[in-house]
């Protein structure tokens, strides 16, 4: 009987491994390319529940923006992508916590406008607790209108090793005590290329379109969660498709308010207050390229704190902290007041700001 060789065992096992590695790596990026989240520029939004009232510049409202941090960024925890090891909430039992707590001081606020960032509906980092449906049970489908876009969906997100992300689809929503003619998706560009985009956010636009008391203009709503983990380049596009977008509104002769989580801050701010102390490099918008709108966020507290390590019992002093929440407004809009809430990121890594406005006859 005619033996085999050692060395060609040894080289026959390891092709056969790397077939099987190369097969299971081609049936997983199938199988990303079919879970992933599946764009379009843009697409109309289906808005849930109702509400009759109609804006009134006559009379102010208020506008309150938060991201919750999918109920799992409380200050007991870290993020691996930012730094920290934390992949999921500490508990089911936890996450639901924060949730209802973040529910709780939107109602004590209760705003007329509410923008909401990093809702998740179905993912493995919150349980899979559909964290729109508490929010929509609670606000009363016969008193608000609600709009949500999703911004992130992937059958199976591998990083990291150590205990991978796995299942995720969150997005944005606007909840609105007035009427909605339209809510639609607007996609905004995307900074990776494949394979990393199938495991990335598609971030995007939610607009929302209000008809307004004895007027043929609209109050046009836009709520927003740009980019934060590339080069820098990916922001500039998102936001030169933001001011486009809001200057063309505006043009129209549109009210335009857009807010959320900017991942940039505004020369607005006073760059001092908040030091920088770890690598990452937070942009700037040059507010005075833009004369048809006011930026503003509230620097008396900040809206975001770091995820590199837990801040129950951090230095606080010495903390990292950002400036990345607020709104930019179009000039036929009064501002009245503009706070951030300081709630010592209990349940979540931003604060809330609260925008009170009004419109301009």
């Amino acid at each position: 009987m005619k033996k085999h060789h050692p060395l060609k065992t040894v080289l026959s096992v390891i092709a056969a491994l790397l077939a099987l590695v190369i097969a299971f790596l081609g049936c997983f990026l199938i199988f990303a390319s079919v879970t992933t989240l599946k764009i379009k520029d843009s697409e109309a939004i289906e808005i849930s529940g109702h509400a009759a009232a109609e804006p009134n510049p006559a009379q102010p409202f208020t506008v309150m923006t938060w991201n919750v941090g999918y109920g799992a960024l409380d200050e007991r925890q870290d993020c691996y992508w930012d730094g920290g090891k934390g992949v999921d909430g500490e508990s089911k039992a936890i996450v639901q916590e924060n949730i209802d707590a973040i529910r709780d001081r939107i109602q004590t606020i209760d705003p007329d406008l509410l923008f909401l960032q990093e809702l998740d509906v179905d993912s493995k980092r919150s349980y899979r607790i559909d964290e729109l449906a508490s929010f929509q049970n609670a606000f009363g489908k016969d008193a608000c209108a609600c709009s949500f876009a999703e911004n992130f969906k992937a059958g199976f997100v591998p990083l990291p090793l150590y205990n991978p992300t796995g299942r995720v689809e969150a997005g944005i929503a606007i909840f609105s005590k007035y009427a909605v003619s339209s809510a639609t998706r607007f996609q905004l560009p995307i900074p990776f290329s494949w394979p990393m985009k199938l495991f990335n956010l598609k971030r995007c636009l939610l607009i929302n379109r209000l008809p307004i008391s004895n007027s043929d203009k609209e109050l046009v709503l836009i709520n927003l969660h740009l980019e934060a983990y590339d080069d820098g380049e990916g922001k500039a596009r998102q936001l030169a498709m933001l001011m486009d977008t809001m200057q063309a509104e505006y043009d129209k002769g549109n009210y335009v308010i857009a807010g959320g989580d900017f991942n940039q801050t505004f020369s607005t701010v006073d760059q001092q207050k908040y030091p920088k102390r770890d690598n990452w490099v937070c942009p700037v918008i040059a507010a005075e390229n833009y004369p048809s709108f006011t930026f503003r966020m509230d620097d008396a507290h900040p809206t975001c704190r770091s995820l590199f390590t837990p801040y129950a019992n951090a230095d606080r002093a010495g903390f990292q902290y950002y400036m990345i929440d607020g709104f930019i407004v179009s000039n036929n809009i009064t501002i009245q007041s503009l706070e951030t809430l300081d709630l010592g990121f209990q349940n979540t890594d931003h604060n809330p700001v609260v925008l009170s406005a009004a419109l301009n006859d």
